[in-house]
């Protein structure tokens, strides 16, 4: 488990240090697990240790949204002000991301129907 938290962890380090040294517009977090996708790719698959530490990380995912919390009840004049664009970001960015992920589902669907469907030859 130690050697696959350490090939998620240099993954997210590497995308940081590459958003850091090439001053690109993307979260170094995501740009490593872009990293570490293209590693699985090149890999052929997920190693089973790194799937059971990715399970285990994501069983305690919500442990992350602590800070979060805090720092909402830290500044809660500031949400009480503000409530309003708040929640509408919230919703429209919940809505954006529904239609986004449909829309991706609906394409992979029609790519991988099309990948399937015999040749003729």
């Amino acid at each position: 488990m130690l050697e696959a938290l350490l090939l998620i962890l240099l993954c997210q380090l590497l995308g940081e240090t590459l958003v850091q040294l090439g001053a690109l517009p993307i979260p170094g977090p995501v740009l490593g697990m872009l990293l570490l996708l293209g590693w699985l790719f090149v890999r052929g698959g997920v190693a089973e240790e790194v799937g059971r530490t990715a399970d285990t990380l994501l069983g305690h995912l919500s442990l992350l949204f602590v800070p979060a919390g805090v720092g909402v009840m830290l500044h809660w004049e500031r949400v009480r002000e503000h409530w309003q664009a708040l929640a509408l970001a919230l919703i429209l960015g919940t809505l954006i991301t529904l239609v986004v992920t449909a829309l991706t589902m609906a394409g992979m669907r029609r790519l991988l129907a099309w990948r399937r469907r015999p040749t003729d030859g």
